[in-house]
Parts: structure tokens; C-alpha cells; sequence
């Protein structure tokens, strides 16, 4: 079966006994690689194909760029990507955490041309989804979990841009006795083993609300493309990929804890030494990863330059270790100056190996003094890969 047949049928399906309810689109989907569940296109060059979503390949980055395309950022979709225009599109606000609260019958809307209307902010962070490293379970502790296998791909740095959330509540009002904000997007509803879960939505705290949140239509001075969240989407910096509902179109405010499938059934610790009702996941971890494909093959007896990234959800990367010996030795990798905020750190290590088998191996450490382990502990859905990854490669 080629490709594009496999993911025709992904697309329209996405698993077996699960069924998609299709939104209405503005125009036909095209026949490229990608479509239905996925629009852009997805040479194979750029990114590893998981039928409803795709990975990017850290040995497609340009090592020199150190924002992510939007062509090249990864995609996670529970449904397919809906085809929406900004003419018809108008985010719904209501709850009983506003001054004046509203019922779901009788939001605020407040149209696009309104929103683009109000102040501007941009601001750079690390977007990644909370399965990111999800296959080292399995390839580097030995332990079976569930869920698509991404390697360390799902991730991206990028600048975003639009309105501070905190703008718009202002603009709308909410009660000093919010405590919740619920996120609820425009695609599909997800429906499997027969259960429909309605559409995809999160709650966050208000305080996170009123600190960094953003609505954002930009993303590296471009409109968003419709994979990642046009007209408009919620970004929650530095938390994880689900808390950043794509193609928003309502926000529900609350005076009491909201829950979702999305922040009970799905996202939270199961498993292993978990105990029943972890809280939802949050903040990203730390993670690195190196440029380079896996098994690469490296010249021996002369100088190579090898790069890589570092991250972490709660903070800017301060030190980044590496070793080229298996975990033997450690040494500081060189860093960029990017001291701040939550995009990713570059680095660099020039190093001359023997020939044979090496495995190289790099941990950062953020402001916060959050270190990598050397082992992740287990959860049963593959969340949270922190763990040092041993990268192998060949020298001849």
C-alpha cells in the first residue's frame, strides 16, 4: 500500500472502530501527502509519518536557524484539521467566573477583527507534545506504553504572536472569584471505542490565564497555517502540547475547578508508582537532543562539530553537559546567548573519536536546577521522557 492510500485511510478513519464526525470546510481537501488528517504537505525528508501526525526529524534541522518553520513543526491532531476562514470566525467567551456571568446560550463574541484589533504581543517558546520521547520507553528502559511513538521530534521553537489572554478577560470582565478557564476547540469531536468525547478542550488555572497565556494568529511573522491552530489558537507557554487548544472557539470562565477527558482520563500519571488521580500534567520537563541522524555515521581521526538543543517548560537553559564515551565522561558543551526566556538553547561540541561504535549522550540543566536523570521513571501512557538519550553512532 503506497503512502498517501495509507494515510487516505487513516485520515478518514484514524483507527480502527473509531469514527469522525468531518467538519465543514471552505474548500475541497487536496490529494497531497498529509490529506485529510493532515494539510500540509509532509516530505519524508522532513518528518517521520504517524498517519494523523507527524514528527519532525532532528536530522532535517538546520543547525544554523533557530526558529522551526511552521512547514517543518511537528503536528498533533486528535481529528483532522479543519478549514476555517477568519470572516466567519468569532471566539465565544462565557461562564459564571465573568463580572456578568453568561450562560453557553448567551456568550461574549468577540469576531477576529476584533481581537487583531487589540494590543499586540509576541513572545518565543518551546511548543511540545507531553508524549515527546515516548518510544525510549520502550527502545532505552525496556517498558511497554501506549500511544504514538514519538522519538524526540514532537517539538519545535517558535515566535508567536497575538493578544495576551489577560488583555482580553479584561476587556470581557471576570469575577474576582474565577478560578478556571476552560479551552475548547473548533475541530472535530473525537470519538473512539464508540465513546464520542466531544470536542478537544482543557482546563488551565485563571492565574495562568492572566500570566503569559496567548491567543495567538501568528506564529515567525506568518499566519498561522490551518495544522496549527488558524484562525486562532490558545498557547500556554512553556505547558504542555494538549493545554494549547488549536482553531479556539470558545473559553469558558468558572468560579469552580472545571475538568475535561483531556485533564482526567488523558494527560495526568498512570501506572507504575502513580498513584489513582495524579493531577493533570502542566509544565514541560527538560530534554535535549542531538542533530544528527540515528546510527550516523561520523569520519574518524580528524575534528567534528556536533550540535544540538536543550529545553525545558519552566525555564531558560543554563548548562548543557555532554559525553561522547557512553556516559564515562562528562564535559560543558558550548551554548549560545540565549539566556532567557523558554525557546530552546543550542549547543555545539568539537570532538575527535576512534573508530568503532560510540554512543553520545547530553543533559542539560535549567535555571530552576532541573537536571535530566539518567532514567525516566514509568507511567503507563509514555509521558514525560526526561531521561538522558543515548544516541548511538558509527565511526570509520
Amino acid at each position: 500500500m503506497t503512502q498517501m492510500t495509507r494515510r487516505a485511510l487513516l485520515g478518514s478513519s484514524l483507527a480502527a472502530g473509531t469514527t469522525l464526525a468531518l467538519p465543514t470546510v471552505v474548500s475541497p481537501l487536496t490529494a497531497h501527502a498529509g490529506a485529510p488528517a493532515i494539510l500540509k504537505p509532509l516530505p519524508p525528508e522532513w518528518f517521520t509519518d504517524f498517519g494523523s501526525n507527524a514528527e519532525m526529524r532532528w536530522d532535517s534541522v538546520d543547525p544554523s536557524a533557530r526558529l522551526t518553520p511552521q512547514q517543518r513543526l511537528f503536528v498533533r491532531n486528535h481529528t483532522v484539521t479543519p478549514q476555517l476562514t477568519r470572516e466567519s470566525y468569532a471566539l465565544e467567551v462565557y461562564g459564571d467566573g465573568l463580572a456578568s456571568p453568561r450562560g453557553v446560550t448567551e456568550p461574549i463574541r468577540l469576531t477576529f477583527a476584533e481581537l487583531r484589533a487589540m494590543p499586540v504581543t509576541r513572545l518565543e517558546s518551546t511548543h511540545e507534545c507531553t508524549g515527546n520521547g515516548r518510544s525510549f520507553f520502550t527502545r532505552q528502559q525496556g517498558q511497554q506504553v501506549s500511544g504514538t511513538g514519538w522519538s524526540l521530534g514532537a517539538v519545535g521553537t517558535v515566535r508567536w504572536e497575538g493578544v495576551r489572554l489577560a488583555d482580553v478577560l479584561r476587556r470581557v470582565g471576570v469575577s474576582p472569584e474565577a478560578v478556571s478557564v476552560q479551552a475548547t476547540g473548533l475541530d472535530p469531536s473525537y470519538v473512539t471505542g464508540g465513546t464520542d468525547f466531544g470536542r478537544v478542550r482543557r482546563p488551565f488555572p485563571i492565574d495562568k490565564a492572566l500570566d503569559d497565556a496567548l491567543l495567538a494568529w501568528g506564529m515567525n511573522g506568518e499566519d498561522l497555517l490551518p495544522d496549527h491552530g488558524f484562525p486562532l489558537r490558545l498557547v500556554l507557554p512553556g505547558w504542555v502540547g494538549i493545554a494549547s487548544i488549536k482553531w479556539l472557539g470558545s473559553l469558558e470562565v468558572a468560579r469552580r475547578q472545571l475538568t475535561s477527558p483531556w485533564n482526567t482520563t488523558w494527560y495526568t500519571m498512570t501506572g507504575g508508582d502513580y498513584p489513582p488521580g495524579s493531577p493533570p500534567l502542566s509544565v514541560n520537563p527538560v530534554r535535549s537532543a542531538w542533530e544528527l541522524p540515528w546510527g550516523a555515521e561520523l569520519r574518524a581521526g580528524r575534528p567534528v562539530r556536533l550540535t544540538g538543543r536543550s529545553w525545558s517548560g519552566a525555564g531558560a537553559v543554563r548548562r548543557v553537559e555532554v559525553s561522547v564515551d557512553g556516559g564515562r565522561r562528562w564535559r560543558p558543551a558550548v551554548l549560545d546567548r540565549h539566556k532567557r526566556g523558554l525557546g530552546w538553547r543550542q549547543w555545539s561540541v568539537t570532538t575527535v573519536l576512534p573508530r568503532g561504535a560510540h554512543t553520545l549522550q547530553a543533559r542539560a540543566t535549567d535555571i530552576h536546577r532541573r537536571t535530566q536523570p539518567l532514567e525516566t521513571p514509568y507511567n503507563s501512557n509514555g509521558y514525560f521522557f526526561d531521561a538522558v538519550v543515548r544516541h548511538p553512532v558509527v565511526v570509520r
